[in-house]
């Protein structure tokens, strides 16, 4: 939820700061009193603003109830350290959802917010959620990128599809797709946090095609140090409500964002090549998913490159991994492959013929559920509408 929060203290504002951004919400603080109130919600369009500071005289409302006739979506809150039956009445007369003591206990301001947050989410339209599919590379050259951007590509032609590279150091999801450099990437997101929403996030991204939108890693390897597992998983927490897929194409490193990104993902698809040295290393990444909790259900491997004339082939892997569910694997086309990749186009459109496109296709398809022609998200319904 996006929060804003005005107040002549700075002291109480670094506090409900604090408190509010451990629990994953984007707050933004402005010094000052009632009279910001109207600007700041003119410029900000929050679903709540916090208001500290207000006395007990009715006849402060009039910024608070101008807040609440225009801006009708944005729910106001007053922080006040003394309270008359007469204010709260006419409080709430003036539109406030609800008034605290200020400063407020901790607590009891987590409890509003949620409280505010569960009547926003009853009253907006409901959709369903976008699967969030994390994949990782079991050995450096496993293809876990190339899978990722065409497999995005192939579900974009039914729904709408967000590739974010999480390599945040050596990232070139985007190169695969496009030719360009990004406008903006995950960490000019991460640096206006304050400012996500769904018109943030998509003008922050590439668009490959209008359905499919990559948010592109950092072009300085120093600027992935500014991208923290808060930030990411706010991004991906909306995306979500946004897109029908969300792809991640991460780095080998379980470090702690990269496991706060697996916990929301649905699906977790480590890449491997049918070789002993990347086994050993599934095997590895295998007994930390378990150590982990991970449910086996979550994991969906892919045997890369596979080629028929191999000494190790799909059955040899399945019983050295012992995963019983459902693999996929994608034949070996080194020579389609690199020359799609060297131009920076998907596959499909540089070798329609090929076999891994077939592939790619029927797992698209497996992937794709089954929607109403008058359904699906707001982008899908712009999408066709364009």
């Amino acid at each position: 939820m996006k929060i804003t929060i005005i107040s002549p203290n700075t002291l109480h504002l670094q506090e409900m700061v604090h408190v509010l951004q451990q629990h994953s919400h984007q707050v933004r603080t402005f010094e000052g009193g009632k009279t910001r109130m109207p600007a700041i919600a003119e410029q900000e369009l929050p679903d709540l603003m916090i208001v500290d500071g207000m006395c007990c005289d009715p006849a402060d409302l009039a910024p608070v109830e101008y807040v609440t006739t225009h801006h009708p979506r944005t729910t106001v809150v007053l922080l006040c350290a003394q309270q008359t039956p007469e204010f709260l009445l006419q409080s709430m007369r003036a539109g406030v959802r609800e008034v605290l003591p200020s400063p407020p206990p901790p607590q009891a301001l987590l409890e509003a917010v949620q409280r505010i947050a569960t009547k926003l989410q009853d009253s907006a339209p409901q959709r369903s959620q976008g699967q969030i599919m994390a994949f990782l590379p079991c050995k450096g050259g496993s293809g876990a990128t190339f899978l990722a951007t065409n497999l995005g590509w192939m579900l974009a032609r039914k729904h709408s599809v967000l590739l974010v590279d999480l390599n945040l150091q050596f990232g070139d999801t985007l190169a695969y797709l496009h030719e360009g450099r990004p406008a903006s990437t995950l960490a000019d997101v991460a640096r206006d946090i304050h400012r996500l929403d769904a018109s943030f996030l998509t003008a922050s991204t590439v668009k490959i095609t209008p359905r499919l939108h990559v948010l592109a890693a950092p072009e300085e390897a120093t600027h992935a140090m500014e991208v923290e597992p808060l930030h990411v998983d706010a991004i991906l927490q909306l995306a979500a409500t946004h897109y029908d897929f969300v792809l991640l194409d991460m780095g080998r490193v379980l470090d702690p964002l990269a496991l706060r990104v697996l916990d929301r993902a649905q699906l977790i698809v480590p890449v491997l090549l049918p070789n002993v040295p990347a086994v050993r290393n599934a095997q590895k990444l295998l007994r930390m998913f378990r150590d982990l909790g991970y449910p086996e259900s979550r994991l969906h491997p892919v045997l890369n490159r596979m080629d028929r004339r191999s000494e190790i082939g799909l059955p040899e892997v399945r019983k050295a991994l012992g995963l019983a569910q459902q693999w996929h694997s994608i034949s070996d086309a080194p020579h389609e492959v690199q020359s799609a990749i060297n131009a920076g186009v998907p596959l499909a459109e540089a070798s329609r013929g090929s076999s891994v496109v077939r592939e790619l296709t029927a797992w698209a398809d497996e992937l794709s559920p089954q929607t109403q022609e008058d359904g699906g998200s707001f982008l899908n319904r712009l999408f066709r509408r364009a």
